[in-house]
């Protein structure tokens, strides 16, 4: 098996920088196009052998250095009594938001071999007998998922999340402490049926500023990578617009630090950070003429080799609209430039 991702994420040497994009499965493949035309992503999910093949496609096609499993942060809050619809072009909709105490007292725990069995019978399928790279699967953190869950769907400002934060601490506590047991849970599972890293999503969290931050969310990550750390596989934290958080996530016992394009490599090591670091090339950089997304890489390339410990990424997710040779060129370069 190709470990140079795995390597990279424990912080040790390797023969070239490790590269995976997330949403790399999907979006602006032809071959996805054409399965979504016909299958929603709720039902690719239910469907191992279909998931499966999502999942594995980008790493035939762009020889990228791990898999990421193919599903979305929403996928077990059904199983806790959330109502969730992916509404293309919106994103997750529920329509019976969380209000006050007793909608959190009506979340129901996780039991994922009973309620999300495809989930791992895709990981399963793709460990035993597809891949020849990591898989790495995930889940959403407890405040991003919250405020979906709290909000209804996305949001920009956050007002009714925030207001359940501070009015009513009890409240906001006993939903971490109920979406953090979820969390623990949905990973240890993930990693036993064989995915061998783990990556939270905490992309909205950067909303919140740091005295808040360690108040009202820190304790539930604390917790939630504490407890897989025992699993013994490389634990990464991103989000986006988190860059004041930085310290804040480095206290945290992961292994990687996911950056996205506002903080450089370079800044962050200049901040203190010697975790292995994630990232970071703005992804819309990615629809620009190829001599310009060189320019831009090699000096993100460049920071990463200076001390061990970078896995080459986006700042955020793959956009639909970006050609599939750019990606397949991109981690050609990237693997290229930076065995020499």
């Amino acid at each position: 098996m190709n470990d140079t991702f795995l390597r990279a994420a424990r912080g040790e040497k390797t023969t070239h920088t490790p590269v995976w994009y997330m949403r790399q499965a999907g979006r602006s493949q032809p071959e996805y196009r054409a399965i979504k035309e016909r299958y929603s992503l709720f039902e690719i999910t239910h469907n191992p052998e279909l998931c499966a093949y999502v999942t594995r496609l980008p790493v035939e096609q762009y020889n990228v250095d791990a898999a990421i499993l193919y599903k979305d942060i929403m996928t077990p809050l059904p199983a806790m009594g959330v109502h969730v619809e992916i509404k293309p072009g919106v994103g997750p909709i529920i329509d019976n938001p969380i209000r006050e105490q007793a909608d959190i007292d009506r979340l129901r725990p996780i039991y994922p071999e009973d309620d999300v069995p495809y989930v791992l019978d895709t990981i399963r399928l793709l460990t035993k007998e597809q891949l020849d790279v990591p898989l790495i699967s995930f889940a959403g953190a407890p405040f991003t998922l919250a405020s979906y869950m709290i909000e209804g769907g996305p949001s920009k400002q956050y007002n009714k999340t925030k207001a359940l934060m501070h009015s009513d601490a009890n409240a906001w506590f006993t939903l971490m402490d109920k979406l953090g047991d979820m969390t623990i849970a949905y990973a240890k599972a993930q990693i036993k049926a064989g995915a061998s890293a783990f990556q939270i999503f905490d992309s909205w969290v950067g909303t919140v500023n740091t005295s808040d931050y360690r108040t009202f969310i820190q304790p539930v990550m604390h917790r939630i990578f504490s407890e897989l750390r025992e699993e013994g596989v490389p634990l990464i934290l991103f989000g986006i617009g988190a860059s004041h958080l930085i310290h804040e996530w480095d206290d945290l016992p992961i292994d990687v630090l996911g950056l996205d394009w506002r903080t450089s490599i370079q800044e962050a090591r200049e901040l203190g950070v010697k975790k292995t670091l994630q990232g970071n090339l703005d992804p819309a950089i990615l629809l620009a003429p190829w001599e310009v997304i060189e320019a831009r890489v090699k000096p993100i390339l460049d920071a990463g080799i200076h001390q061990p410990g970078h896995i080459f990424n986006l700042g955020h997710g793959v956009f639909p609209e970006v050609q599939p040779d750019v990606l397949r060129r991109l981690t050609a370069f990237v693997h290229e430039y930076t065995s020499k």
